[in-house]
């Protein structure tokens, strides 16, 4: 019987080479695994990103739409029906303001009737200053044109308010507000 045996070169040569292989369809395949999950979990972050970005942008738009018309409640004065404009004013207000001006109501209830004028107003341009979920500061510009019981209109007034807002339950109130120059 005779053997024979390969020459070590080609031995050496013809085992490795199918393990070779191997090793290395696995690594892709792991490569690409990784990458996909890589570029999945990317994925999902900038579309969760893209979420909050969103979310942010509607509660800005709630504060701003909530502060104008804030504004044109507050300043708003009909002299035929000031009950009716103060109770408007306190319906969308809260504390601290709501309580403040609940005390100077019938003051400025008198106030309107004596000067026998009505306001009409204008919020020209909002912006949001600060805001946190529940709560912001926005700075509102704002017109008034007055009127008197002759209907005779004075020159419009150019205001800038700075109005603190806070949710109360799913309604946005009024809580302070600053008349700044």
């Amino acid at each position: 019987m005779t053997e024979t045996v390969a020459p070590a070169d080609q031995a050496e040569t013809d085992t490795p080479e199918p393990r070779r292989r191997l090793k290395t369809g696995r690594v892709a395949a792991v490569i690409a695994v990784l990458g996909t999950a890589g570029l999945l979990a990317a994925g999902g972050l900038m579309i969760k990103q893209q979420q909050n970005v969103a979310a942010e942008d509607r509660n800005r738009a709630e504060f701003v739409a909530a502060a104008r018309q804030a504004v044109i409640t507050l300043m708003s004065i009909d002299f035929k029906n000031p009950e009716d404009d103060v109770q408007r004013i306190v319906d969308n207000s809260t504390d601290p303001f709501r309580t403040e001006f609940e005390g100077a109501a019938e003051d400025f209830i008198k106030v309107s009737r004596d000067a026998k004028v009505s306001t009409t107003v204008t919020a020209n341009a909002a912006a949001v200053e600060s805001m946190t979920a529940d709560s912001a500061v926005v700075l509102v510009s704002a017109s008034s044109t007055v009127t008197d019981a002759e209907g005779t209109d004075e020159a419009p007034r150019n205001w800038r308010l700075l109005v603190d807002l806070q949710r109360d339950g799913n309604q946005i109130k009024m809580s302070n507000v600053e008349f700044v120059s």
